[in-house]
């Protein structure tokens, strides 16, 4: 069984590697390695990542990730990107 920390590890690998992140490869992950109880239904009925995957993962991303809401992943930050951690593409 993965702990949180586990989770946020593999999905820094990923990351460094590809240069993205989409959740929902963490989430089809995390299914096939039957480590389910990472996940949360989120509003729309989808299953999403846990606030504690969440929080450790931005933890360990530091300043240095933002969240494309709209696209539903994770990259590197660029000198574009506004402050904070959600960028617009």
């Amino acid at each position: 069984m993965l702990s949180v920390a586990d989770v946020s590890r593999w999905m820094m690998t990923v990351l460094s590697k590809e240069g993205c992140l989409y959740q929902q490869e963490v989430v089809d992950y995390l299914v096939k390695e039957n480590n389910e109880q990472h996940l949360k239904e989120n509003a729309d009925g989808n299953q999403a990542l846990s606030t504690k995957v969440i929080k450790a993962f931005r933890v360990e991303s530091g300043e240095n990730v933002v969240w494309v809401k709209p696209d539903k992943y994770w990259r590197y930050r660029v000198a574009e990107d506004e402050e904070g951690r959600e960028a617009r593409g």
